[in-house]
């Protein structure tokens, strides 16, 4: 057995750190096998405890003071994360169903746990948009881009130019490397999206070129002159990317609410509509276009190319931002 003390003692007896309970208390659960799913459930526990730990969490390393409103802080978070393009709504909700299976695992009842992680975090899984995304009109975004630099927040701002210009994700929009992708637009016309990408795809086994036009060429030349002295993304030398989020992305996302966008992944689904509409010369499903319609194998390029732009392994994922075929 793991239990390394008493079951009321810190962390219900299973060690004083709280990332390594989660996993011992699971291994007591599931008993011999069942390896993949203990360790699916302990990753998805160690992000949590990261959460407990940071400066926006409790900053829990006992299991003992985590409740109910602990969880639905964390799944506050998650819908946060959710929202800028950071998880898909499937990870959310899986993380938070593995915290209920821990908690469960670490109390040995169910007392403290959120009944349905989709309820929770308002929001259900789906593969297709139901709504045309916001933030396609690009005067209404230069709007936003000018209000957040009237409240100082031009990093802010660069991110919601390099979102609608390019469909990087919140994360790829902070840590792109800005000479290099002004380099690339001037030698290739056209710039490849490396740096933060979403499960390990980057370097020359993922290329992703996006060829440069003069909104581009605008949103490089202003996030490198937002960007931080000495850096070469939208980082400061010496800011975390949690301190960045904390103090920049927060204030920011209650602007874009104000001015009726709902947060920077709008700008990468308008961006995915705005290119859908360039290679067929039809409008997006999702604002009522026929393509599918009236040629499949041209919807089918269309989606191909969006899917590689956007930095996704699979066609299907597309209709997340442009609506689905119909």
């Amino acid at each position: 057995m793991a239990l390394v003390g008493r079951r009321d003692g810190r962390n219900f007896g299973y060690g004083r750190q709280l990332s390594y309970a989660g996993p011992q208390a699971l291994k007591d659960l599931f008993g011999d096998g069942h390896y993949g799913t203990v360790k699916a459930h302990s990753d998805r526990w160690r992000a949590f405890v990261r959460w407990c730990r940071s400066e926006g969490g409790p900053e829990f390393n006992d299991a003992r003071k985590i409740n109910r409103q602990t969880l639905l802080d964390y799944a506050g978070y998650l819908r946060q994360q959710v929202e800028n393009g950071e998880l898909a709504i499937a990870t959310a909700q899986n993380r938070l169903s593995s915290v209920n299976r821990t908690m469960a695992a670490l109390r040995g009842d169910q007392y403290v746990r959120v009944a349905s992680p989709s309820k929770v975090l308002g929001m259900q899984r789906t593969g297709v948009r139901t709504m045309p995304p916001q933030g396609q009109d690009r005067d209404h975004v230069k709007r936003i881009v000018d209000v957040l630099s009237e409240h100082l927040q031009p990093r802010a701002a660069a991110i919601a130019q390099l979102a609608r210009a390019t469909g990087m994700r919140l994360r790829e929009a902070i840590l792109a490397d800005l000479p290099r992708l002004q380099r690339e637009a001037e030698r290739y016309g056209k710039i490849n999206i490396q740096d933060g990408t979403k499960g390990g795809r980057s370097g020359a086994s993922a290329p992703r070129w996006i060829w440069v036009d003069n909104h581009i060429r605008e949103a490089l030349t202003y996030a490198k002159q937002a960007s931080p002295v000495g850096s070469d993304n939208l980082l400061a030398l010496n800011e975390s990317y949690l301190d960045f989020q904390q103090r920049i992305i927060r204030p920011a996302r209650d602007i874009l609410h104000a001015h009726n966008l709902k947060g920077f992944h709008e700008l990468r689904a308008a961006y995915a509509c705005e290119r859908y509409e360039q290679i067929t010369n039809q409008l997006a499903p999702i604002k009522g276009g026929s393509c599918y319609q009236l040629d499949q194998h041209l919807d089918q390029e269309a989606r191909a190319q969006i899917s590689y732009e956007l930095g996704h392994g699979r066609i299907d994922v597309v209709s997340a931002y442009i609506g689905g075929r119909a």
